[in-house]
């Protein structure tokens, strides 16, 4: 992502109020206000993601590039079907989400992360919101 490290100090700086917000919501009102904040959890990450809700983000690990967007949904890195220049071997036109991924992550102050293995999607936590999960999860 060309604006990684940008996006990076966004997410650094705004991730703590969230999820610190969201247990004191969760504390006040239970799971009542679930669905608006998942929704507006889809709305924002959707519009500077291309988010798919998987419930278990990853994009600070992935250089802030959604590796659900990948046909496979491959989360550990490209599938080896990468073209020479750089696209997606089942969607040409697509640039590999791997591609940029590593390239988002090399302008990141934590972009090694990107090397950390990760395990596989929960699809039942699919269409969850994951910032409820960090707040509920701390």
């Amino acid at each position: 992502m060309k604006h990684s490290r940008a996006m990076e100090r966004t997410y650094d700086l705004v991730n703590p109020a969230i999820v610190g917000l969201l247990r004191v919501v969760t504390r006040v009102f239970g799971t009542r206000l679930d669905k608006p904040i998942t929704a507006l959890e889809a709305k924002g990450k959707g519009l500077f993601f291309d988010c798919k809700m998987c419930g278990n983000c990853v994009l600070s690990s992935t250089g802030m590039s959604c590796p659900m967007n990948c046909p496979k949904t491959i989360r550990n890195g490209p599938c080896g079907g990468v073209r020479e220049n750089g696209h997606c071997e089942v969607r040409p036109e697509m640039r590999c989400v791997w591609v940029a991924a590593w390239d988002g992550a090399s302008r990141m102050k934590g972009g090694s992360a990107i090397k950390t293995l990760q395990f596989a999607v929960d699809n039942q936590a699919k269409g969850q919101s994951s910032w409820l999960r960090m707040a509920r999860d701390a």
